[in-house]
């Protein structure tokens, strides 16, 4: 099944923010990081003077995304009013899709279906600022995908130290490049190939957000619906991709992400 490419993408800005909101006095907030952490409003936490959220959506607009779907809670006004009245975005469009309850990014997902429209669409966090150049190759692919980080470059190149890379799962690939499953990994090892939680969707998503049982955590994740989707032979294509991608998910990040986008102007 092949697809034209996409100029629409999902971005999961409705978690509860749990790892943002712990104190952490050894991180330097400002009195509006410090009421963006203490909300887990990460996507909306100041960085240089804007919320983290524009940088996104101006590497979203630089790689041809038009209409964005941002996920949010039910009470999302000071998104709304950022985005609606103080700061409408020049170069895309912006809609709000409710997730009533935050039981996962699965979840998440399939709030969005009815404004996809049946379309294929990328899909990613928003506390991660993603490379420009990968979101575009992504939007371009034209089948259900991933940018694949090689991890050493990631730990590099982007403010995610090594320690935070062993934590996350490993994908495995076969010969040709598809994603054949998602891994747990311990922590002893370095995860070789990333996926940090980017994709290229179809429709074919949609049911596997609906079907996969709750992990561990006890939500309905993203991964593990894409694994589903993959067991029943959705192929996903890794995207080979570099950094940085930046992760705005502590408060102890928000130094660093400041210091690296320096100078960036974020024109969403």
């Amino acid at each position: 099944m092949e697809f034209p490419m996409t100029t629409r993408a999902v971005v999961l800005a409705r978690g509860l923010g749990t790892r943002m909101r712990q104190h952490d006095p050894a991180a330097p907030l400002s009195a509006e990081q410090q009421a963006a952490a203490d909300a887990g409003l990460k996507a909306m936490m100041p960085i240089n003077g804007v919320p983290f959220l524009d940088y996104s959506l101006s590497a979203l607009a630089d790689a041809g995304i038009n209409d964005v779907a941002l996920v949010v809670a039910p009470d999302h006004a000071i998104v709304a009013e950022r985005y609606r009245t103080i700061a409408p975005p020049r170069r895309l469009r912006i809609d709000f899709v409710v997730q009533d309850d935050a039981i996962g990014t699965a979840n998440a997902i399939l709030s969005a279906r009815q404004w996809t429209g049946g379309d294929p669409f990328l899909a990613m966090n928003a506390d991660n600022l993603y490379p420009a150049a990968a979101l575009r190759d992504l939007a371009a692919l034209r089948e259900p995908g991933f940018p694949a980080f090689d991890a050493d470059d990631l730990v590099r190149s982007s403010n995610i130290p090594a320690e935070r890379v062993r934590a996350f799962a490993l994908v495995e690939l076969d010969d040709e490049g598809y994603l054949t499953r998602i891994v747990e990994k311990p922590a002893a090892d370095l995860p070789q190939v990333i996926s940090m939680n980017c994709w290229r969707f179809d429709e074919r998503i949609f049911d596997a957000c609906r079907e996969v049982p709750r992990s561990a955590r006890g939500e309905f994740e993203l991964p593990e619906a894409v694994g589903l989707a993959a067991r029943r032979g959705v192929r996903f294509k890794a995207l080979p991709a570099r950094g940085p991608v930046l992760d705005l998910s502590r408060r102890a990040d928000a130094a660093d992400v400041a210091r690296r986008l320096a100078g960036v102007a974020a024109m969403p």
